[in-house]
């Protein structure tokens, strides 16, 4: 979602280059993925493979999204950030469209997925924390995707993602927020406050979890000493590469 000048409210995955809203983008992804279904119907796919993955956790107003969407462009994957799953999760339309082109090439296979994940307690869960889970298993598996937010890494093998934590100081995020949304350094503060608050009620209610081990990572990466994000894509492409035996590229 792209910002402006004077916008006053900070959303996740907010950075210039973001033309198109995360509606739009949902939507798009799920007509693509609903398209290609017409040629693949009847084949049988077997067991669930779940190409390699990338899953990048942080801090909100870090500047993940824009670090994904270089790294994506580079290996040519999906980037599926908050926004966008939040949008495909709570859309009745989306989340039962996303899910039924899954079931359609792995039938019965999603409910098996989050049993087993999740054991009994699958069968308490929200409707909203049921799709979001769904819509996460369906859009792994039908694309190669990067995941930004959301703890998508606590649902995925972790033999098939390469999970990234991108850390940064609070001043690091005020600022950031300060120059894309010109608001002052007290409301960004204010706004930092808030989003860390929603974001830690998140993980308590859907994952009961406070906090995030470092030993749920493969890479942690502290932003405040490096200049650039493409610096920061750079290494993560390198240990994408390395944990999933890729070759390197001439990609510039």
């Amino acid at each position: 979602m792209a910002a402006h000048p004077g916008d006053s409210k900070y959303i996740p995955g907010t950075y210039p280059k973001r033309k198109r809203s995360a509606a739009e983008i949902a939507s798009g992804y799920v007509r693509e993925w609903d398209e290609a279904r017409v040629e693949k119907k009847g084949k049988d796919f077997g067991l669930v493979e779940f190409p390699a993955t990338i899953c990048i956790s942080r801090k909100l107003a870090a500047g993940a999204v824009e670090i994904a969407d270089i790294v994506a462009e580079k290996i040519g994957y999906r980037v599926v950030d908050q926004q966008i799953l939040q949008h495909i999760a709570i859309s009745s339309r989306l989340s039962k469209k996303t899910v039924a082109i899954f079931d359609e090439r792995y039938p019965g296979k999603l409910r098996e997925l989050v049993n087993l994940a999740f054991g009994e307690k699958s069968f308490i869960m929200s409707d909203y924390t049921k799709q979001l889970f769904s819509s996460v298993y369906a859009i792994a598996a039908l694309e190669p995707t990067i995941f930004v937010g959301r703890g998508v890494h606590l649902l995925l093998s972790r033999e098939k993602v390469l999970v990234v934590r991108i850390i940064c100081s609070v001043d690091f995020r005020i600022q950031r927020l300060v120059s894309l949304m010109n608001i002052s350094g007290e409301e960004a503060a204010k706004q930092i406050r808030e989003l860390d608050a929603q974001q830690a009620a998140f993980f308590n209610e859907v994952y009961n979890k406070k906090d995030a081990s470092p030993y749920e990572f493969d890479l942690v990466i502290n932003y405040d000493h490096f200049k650039e994000p493409r610096s920061v894509a750079d290494i993560i492409l390198s240990a994408f590469r390395e944990k999933f035996g890729l070759p390197e590229t001439d990609e510039t």
